[in-house]
């Protein structure tokens, strides 16, 4: 068996792994590259079968819904097989009505935690893991009698650590190649970084809700599910209602799970920002409004209750939130990679608080895994080699793992 990376080795982001064993292949994550935008004229790898047929390309797994490891899917041919998450798959689905980056390809089979599955030479056993997206695997790949086992992205300080600490009781065995996300692994790392967890992401946001006398306005990505329901919890806790834009409804209702805030719980109610009426008007996908329908609430009760109320906030609100004079001692939590404010819509959106006067405070828990935590899953799978991918700072990895290899883009390398 052998593999090679085709985006991912010197950046984070665009995962794309082939792997090849008895003239036959499969393909690890096909992900959009962060650092382009969604509308950019990007060609698919130079992968045989995935623009035109062949028989030998038997699949494409995607190990998580983010758009850095399924953004490309949408340019495959519908005859490829996708294998995903279920859960994932139902929250790509609502992702690509809301925002039109999802995915509808129907997978030929759905990932389950530890069920492995054949396809031609590979057996394809998913491992669920934490991380900021929900349904979340590492993939462990058997073929000609080599092991190689795929990261994709983790974590050990989400809402579901005891994945990451099951994987590090029981990891899968004789492991050849270890193929591990290096997020962490950046260029000014020490590796004596710790992660800031998402139960203290709660505390602090406890914090400034009970401080606010207005509104609070949340801007993260409904699709972080861990981050909904801290989101939730903290609201609670400071005595406050939470309000999801019809988008989070939907993705929390694709997540199949009673355990994660509905639109139909107590203290739960859901706006309908212009923007996603529309939407729901043009598609005449009636069923979506009918579906929350008892839980709405609307302009006037967002002014008389705002200081009783977390709403989640995107920039295309701000003016229809203005009219509605529901902003006055209004106070913003970023709850995403603050990357992302320096970005023209984070300036868009700081343009438009300063204008108000409303002021902006930071509570956010990476996605990916501290260097330590990196070093406890290396030491527990004990792989032959690690391969890094989904790093700035690749040519680090000697200095906190072990058996490293690191290979560019492009390049074929044996598994063994």
């Amino acid at each position: 068996m052998r593999a090679r990376i085709h985006r991912g080795a010197s950046e984070i982001g665009g995962n794309c792994i082939e792997v090849e064993a008895a003239g036959h292949r499969l393909l690890l994550d096909l992900g959009w590259p962060l650092n382009l935008p969604f509308d950019a004229d990007l060609s698919l790898p130079e992968v045989a079968g995935l623009s035109s047929a062949d028989p030998s390309l038997l699949g494409v797994i995607i190990s998580h819904p983010h758009l850095d490891h399924y953004g490309l899917a949408r340019k495959v041919p519908a005859a490829v097989p996708f294998y995903e998450g279920e859960a994932a798959y139902n929250i790509m689905r609502e992702a690509a009505f809301f925002t039109g980056a999802g995915m509808t390809v129907e997978p030929a089979g759905f990932l389950r935690h530890r069920q492995p599955f054949t396809l031609g030479p590979f057996t394809v056993t998913p491992y669920l893991i934490d991380h900021s997206a929900f349904d979340s695997y590492c993939l462990l790949v058997e073929a000609d009698g080599r092991r190689l086992f795929y990261s994709g992205d983790v974590r050990a300080h989400g809402r579901k650590p005891g994945t990451f600490l099951e994987l590090l009781r029981d990891p899968p065995a004789d492991v050849d190649a270890l193929v591990l996300e290096g997020t962490s692994i950046r260029p000014d790392a020490d590796g004596s970084e710790r992660a800031i967890t998402e139960a203290e992401v709660e505390d602090a946001c406890v914090g400034t809700f009970r401080a606010t006398p207005g509104m609070v306005l949340a801007l993260f990505s409904p699709q972080n599910i861990d981050r909904l329901v801290t989101m939730y919890r903290s609201a609670i806790r400071s005595d406050r209602d939470l309000v999801l834009d019809l988008y989070a409804a939907a993705v929390a209702a694709a997540t199949g799970r009673e355990t994660i805030p509905q639109a139909h719980w107590d203290r739960v109610r859901v706006y309908l920002p212009h923007g996603q009426r529309m939407k729901v008007i043009q598609s005449a996908e009636f069923h979506r409004t009918d579906a929350v329908r008892p839980r709405r609430i609307y302009p006037e009760e967002l002014r008389e209750r705002s200081g009783k109320l977390v709403t989640i906030f995107r920039t295309s609100m701000a003016r229809e939130m203005e009219k509605a004079g529901c902003l006055v001692g209004a106070h913003a939590v970023w709850s995403m990679w603050p990357g992302y404010l320096r970005e023209p819509s984070g300036e868009k959106l700081k343009a438009f608080l300063d204008r108000l006067g409303i002021g902006m405070t930071i509570h956010h828990a990476s996605g990916h895994a501290a260097v330590p935590d990196l070093q406890r899953l290396v030491e527990a799978v004990a792989p032959r080699k690690v391969v890094p991918i989904h790093t700035s700072a690749a040519d680090r990895f000697r200095e906190f793992v072990p058996s490293v290899e690191q290979h560019g883009d492009g390049e074929w390398w044996d598994v063994a």
